[in-house]
């Protein structure tokens, strides 16, 4: 059952109060205005505007080309929908990396222009000081570990992270880096399982896995590979709740059939 319209916001608070009460979050991604209203009005907890917009949006190879102005503009859309959601948007690449006075004008950017409630930010110790600038603007931030798609250069593949034993010790201590830092939740992306609870049972703030197991205190899609829009994605952890590219195309090829017919309009659809 979809929430009443005067559902009570969902903040980091309420985030972390769910982890605390063993409550799992659902978290999904989305772009646009009409696709946010209906995942806001279906119960998820966290809309992520995410930079997954470069590939299903705009249809790059890679996260990396999207702008700070793409985000803003795609976030926008989604915060006029969101009336329950909290609404995090992405950092894209670029825009934090490296120097943490850039970090904070993003994110200050985002927060103002967009409306969003919170940032997203790719890495471990190495974005630290600049998690802990954004919060000196009191601008909340989401850590993402593990697979980290903007550094998909740098690994070469998307493969599983953090197998081994030192990558795994890594992982650990990032996360725990990132939560003394102040990030009020963590994406723990494509990672073992195993690894993923054992991150989950040494933070106090919520993780938010995909591809990373059921430990997680919650779990996060993207809103076109559940739905089945997109069909040249299937890991293993991606769930297909719908296969609408195949209804889409269906229903556009039969309204085609019906100009060339002349069955569209009828008398019934003319004024």
């Amino acid at each position: 059952m979809a929430p009443a319209s005067n559902a009570r916001r969902i903040t980091t608070n309420t985030l972390q109060a769910m982890k605390r009460e063993g409550e799992k979050i659902a978290m999904l991604t989305a772009y646009d205005y009409s696709l946010a209203r209906l995942v806001d009005g279906a119960g998820v907890d966290v809309i992520l505007v995410g930079d997954s917009a470069s590939n299903v949006m705009a249809g790059n190879e890679t996260t990396v080309p999207i702008t700070l102005e793409q985000m803003i503009y795609h976030a926008s859309g989604v915060v006029r929908a969101a009336q329950r959601a909290l609404v995090v948007v992405d950092l894209p690449f670029g825009t934090y990396q490296g120097d943490s006075r850039t970090a904070l004008e993003s994110s200050i950017r985002i927060m103002k222009e967009s409306g969003a409630h919170a940032v997203k930010l790719e890495g471990g110790a190495e974005v630290g000081e600049s998690v802990e600038r954004i919060l000196t603007a009191g601008i909340p931030v989401m850590g993402h570990l593990g697979l980290t798609p903007q550094s998909i250069y740098k690994f070469g593949t998307y493969t599983v992270r953090a197998r081994e034993k030192d990558e795994a010790q890594k992982l650990l201590d990032d996360a725990k880096h990132l939560e003394q830092a102040g990030c009020f939740a963590i994406v723990l992306e494509k990672i073992p399982a195993t690894l993923a609870k054992q991150v989950s049972a040494l933070l106090s703030v919520p993780t938010i896995g995909i591809g990373a197991g059921p430990d997680c205190d919650g779990q996060v899609l993207v809103l076109h590979d559940m739905l089945g829009i997109t069909q040249d994605f299937s890991p293993r952890f991606l769930r297909r709740y719908l296969n609408l590219e195949k209804d889409i195309q269906s229903a556009i090829a039969q309204y085609v059939s019906d100009i060339r017919d002349s069955e569209f309009p009828t008398e019934q659809e003319s004024y």
